[in-house]
C-alpha cells in the first residue's frame, strides 16, 4: 500500500543519509509530529478532511481548479502530496529542502482570478497559511480519532506537533503559522467570514465521494469520506451542507472508518520509510554507517 501511495519508487535514499542528519523538523521517532504523519488511517481520512475544509476558501479552490489536475490524474496527486509530507517529515534536510524547493517553484506559476474577480496566487503567504493550518488540523484530528487509544497525544502533545509541523509551512512562504491547538482555532475563528462555498467546491467534494477506479476502490472511498465528515468543524459542515447527524457519525461512519483504516494499516505492514529514517537517526553525525 505505501507504495501504490508514493507512486511505486519509495526513492528510500530521501531517508537513508546522510547518517545522523536531523531532518528539517529536527523530529524523532515517538515525537507527535512522527507519530501523526505516520499513522495511515489517520493520514488518509485526515487528508479527506482537509481538502473538504481547504475548498471553502474561494481564492485557494479557485487554484485548485484552474490548475491543479485532481479531475484527470487524482492518483498521481496523491502520491505528490504524499511524497512531500513524508519527505519533509522523515527525510533528510537536503531532501526536505529539495522537496520544498520544487513545490515553490510550481507555486509561481500558479495564479490566477477567480470567479469573484479577486486575483489569486499559490505563493501569497496568506493562502500557504491557509493550506498548512486546515492540512495540519485535519491530519492531527484525524490521529486523535482513529489511532488506538493508548497512543492519543496529549494536550501538550497537541500543541508540539503544531509546533513541529510549522517549519514546513514557513519554508514554503507561509507566515504567522499558528503553533498550538488555541492558536490554530482561533486562526479558524478569525479566517471564517472569508470562507465560503463555490461551485469549484462543491464540484471537488463530489468527484471525492465518487472517485475509485473500480466498485471496491469507490466503496472504500465512500467509507473513508463519510468518516472524515467527522473530523470537520461543526461550522465547516453547515456552510458544506453536509447534514449528518451526531449519532451517525459517531455510531455509523466512525467505526467503519476505523475497520478500513485497520485494513490500510495491515495491507502496508511494517514501514520502510520509518525504518530507513530510523536508520539514519541512530548514527552519529559524521560516522559512517
Amino acid at each position: 500500500m505505501t507504495a501504490a501511495i508514493h507512486g511505486g519508487d519509495l526513492q528510500l535514499d530521501r531517508y537513508a543519509g546522510p547518517p545522523g542528519d536531523p531532518g528539517l523538523l529536527a523530529i524523532a521517532p515517538g515525537d507527535p509530529a512522527w507519530r501523526v504523519h505516520g499513522h495511515p488511517a489517520g493520514m488518509m481520512i485526515g487528508g479527506f478532511a482537509a481538502l473538504m475544509l481547504q475548498s471553502l476558501h474561494p481564492l485557494a479552490m479557485a487554484g485548485v481548479d484552474q490548475y491543479s489536475d485532481y479531475r484527470t490524474d487524482p492518483i498521481g496527486r496523491l502520491n505528490r502530496t504524499a511524497r512531500f509530507i513524508t519527505t519533509t517529515t522523515f527525510g533528510s534536510r537536503p531532501a526536505a529542502e529539495q522537496a520544498i524547493a520544487v513545490v515553490s517553484r510550481i507555486h509561481t506559476h500558479v495564479h490566477g482570478t477567480a470567479p469573484d474577480g479577486r486575483r489569486f496566487r499559490a505563493d501569497d503567504p496568506e493562502l500557504l497559511t491557509w493550506v498548512h493550518t486546515t492540512e495540519v488540523r485535519s491530519f492531527l484530528t484525524g490521529y486523535q480519532v482513529y489511532a488506538q487509544r493508548r497512543l492519543r497525544l496529549t494536550d501538550a502533545e497537541c500543541d508540539t506537533y503544531y509546533t513541529q509541523a510549522a517549519p514546513v509551512a514557513e519554508a514554503l512562504g507561509a507566515m504567522e503559522v499558528p503553533r498550538s491547538v488555541h492558536a490554530v482555532e482561533q486562526y479558524l475563528d478569525r479566517m471564517r467570514p472569508q470562507l465560503s462555498v463555490t461551485p469549484a467546491a462543491l464540484e471537488s467534494i463530489r468527484f471525492l465521494r465518487g472517485f475509485g477506479r473500480n466498485r471496491r476502490e469507490r466503496w472504500v472511498t465512500h467509507l473513508l469520506m463519510s468518516g472524515s465528515v467527522g473530523l470537520l468543524p461543526a461550522w465547516a459542515r453547515v456552510q458544506l451542507g453536509i447534514h449528518r447527524p451526531a449519532a451517525v457519525r459517531i455510531a455509523w461512519d466512525r467505526p467503519r472508518a476505523t475497520a478500513v483504516g485497520r485494513v490500510l494499516g495491515w495491507a502496508r505492514g511494517p514501514s520502510e520509510i520509518d525504518a530507513v529514517a530510523r536508520g539514519r537517526l541512530a548514527v552519529a553525525p559524521g560516522r559512517d554507517v
